[in-house]
């Protein structure tokens, strides 16, 4: 007598195995966590310090122009700080650039607190004239000193 076998047939897994994918989206995400802070540049001010409300969190985030303690221009459009100091008047074009695309962006002016007084107001009258309705001033609270 001859025993016959039958042979099952598998059917093949079609489930995919996410475990992987997942530790990797782990490093990633700390990876982008570590070097955040690290990419965060810009101009070192020394801001004069007052009590002030901060900008409200929504909409876009402003543009900066600001004085460094040399007496140097800057603008940072949001794309990333300028490493190169500008004129006023290549700041007017640029800031009169983007205000004509988006004439609801927040304009703040960043000025260290040994610059005299008259470029502040040079810097903001070249932003009027750019078509700037309204400039705030950014300041640093006073615990923070």
């Amino acid at each position: 007598m001859m025993q016959v076998y039958q042979r099952k047939r598998r059917r093949p897994v079609a489930e995919i195995n996410v475990v992987p994918y997942i530790d990797v989206m782990l490093v990633l995400l700390i990876i982008f966590m570590v070097t955040a802070p690290i990419v965060t540049q810009g101009v070192k001010v020394d801001l004069p310090s007052a009590q002030s409300e901060p900008l409200p969190a929504e909409g876009k985030p402003p543009l900066v122009a600001s004085i460094d303690s040399v007496g140097d221009y800057f603008l940072n459009d949001g794309d990333g700080p300028s490493s190169k100091p500008k004129t006023l008047e290549q700041i007017s074009i640029e800031v009169a650039a983007i205000i004509q695309l988006e004439p609801e962006r927040p304009v703040v002016v960043k000025a260290d607190r040994n610059i005299p007084y008259d470029r502040v107001i040079q810097l903001m009258v070249s932003l009027q004239a750019a078509g700037v309705p309204s400039v705030g001033l950014m300041t640093e609270s006073p615990e923070e000193n």
